[in-house]
């Protein structure tokens, strides 16, 4: 057995004090609202390409002059544009259409969903919230209570090491509860803080730890303390099915915004490339603004908002891709980011 595993009992109470990663990028990855992560982008983009026209010879307004350059640029840009779009549309509503079946289909998947909310009832001994922060908050709070449980029947044990793992495991999953119950309180479906919230929870480790410690101190068990462990298993177990399903739900609600958004981003970036492609050339724009030509801001804002589409599409893979790769594994899975 690794001692690794067997000595870090207790983990940090959020996703990135366990990844080890900086706080800034978790905050730009999963914390910033996508569209400030476009903004940024964009500005990026836009000082990028403007850098390059005032620095590097020959300089913007004489390529213009002599060549094709705005041609060249914003004809491609058409055609990315409306490729790009199309086909980013065409996976949503690929992805989308596996919520369409036919009545028999339908309900097949409402029985599965009433299964798991009478299950999940019985877990309770209440009625199953219908808000997802709310059900997410109350089944922490279960775990929480059936920890306490199995932390008043283990105080009784005779031995020591036991009793201080579990001391351990009890007061980790405790702050680790807290810091969730903490989050989902102020949370709101559609917004990414509810599926946040539940990424910090890390059900996988619990699963393991709970096992390992009935199986290692199986023979200093009372019976009470054995139902004690299997009943705190089981509520943990129920966080990884209704995490994956509220992380499902969240990626079709992005997936729906993320084809609106780069609809209504791609009419005013193919106004732009047609005007540029149309009406402007070298004598457009004459004159300097801020000892920089008038007619590299124009290129360089034009090419920017052509980019927008591409840059907001950026934006919400920069959360979704990181959110699949943390929930690969279900279950006491743990998948260690390797050092590159």
């Amino acid at each position: 057995m690794n001692n690794n595993e067997t000595s870090d009992i207790g983990t940090a109470d959020t996703m990135r004090g366990r990844s080890g990663e900086s706080r800034l990028k978790i905050w730009v990855l999963f914390r910033l609202n996508r569209f400030l992560v476009t903004g940024l982008l964009a500005f990026l983009v836009f000082i990028s390409f403007l850098v390059f026209s005032v620095t590097l010879d020959p300089s913007l307004p004489s390529e213009i002059k002599s060549t094709d350059t705005i041609e060249t640029i914003f004809s491609a840009m058409i055609g990315v544009i409306v490729t790009g779009t199309t086909l980013v549309v065409t996976i949503s509503q690929l992805v989308l259409s596996q919520e369409n079946g036919p009545l028999g289909d339908q309900r097949k998947r409402m029985s599965d969903a009433m299964d798991f909310r009478t299950y999940t009832k019985d877990l309770f001994g209440s009625v199953v919230p219908a808000d997802p922060s709310a059900f997410l908050g109350q089944l922490v709070g279960e775990i929480e209570r059936r920890a306490e449980v199995l932390d008043r029947l283990i105080q009784e044990n005779d031995n020591d090491e036991l009793v201080q793992q579990v001391l351990e495991f009890i007061n980790s999953l405790h702050g680790n509860a807290d810091e969730v119950q903490e989050e989902l309180e102020e949370a709101q479906f559609g917004t990414f803080d509810v599926l946040f919230a539940a990424l910090n929870f890390n059900y996988g480790w619990k699963i393991y730890q709970v096992e390992r410690m009935t199986e290692e101190f199986s023979a200093s068990l009372t019976e009470d303390q054995r139902t004690a462990f299997d009943d705190l298993k089981t509520a943990i177990v129920m966080f990884g099915p209704a995490r994956e399903h509220i992380k499902t739900l969240y990626f079709q609600w992005a997936l729906v915004d993320l084809s609106q958004y780069i609809l209504y981003a791609a009419i005013p970036a193919l106004i732009v490339a047609g005007g540029m492609l149309t009406f402007v050339g070298a004598e457009t724009f004459s004159g300097i603004f801020l000892t920089i030509p008038t007619v590299t801001w124009v290129v360089s804002v034009a090419f920017t908002v052509t980019l927008v589409p591409f840059l907001l599409f950026t934006s919400y893979i920069l959360r979704i891709a990181p959110v699949a790769k943390r929930t690969l594994a279900i279950g006491p899975l743990i998948l260690r980011e390797s050092q590159r």
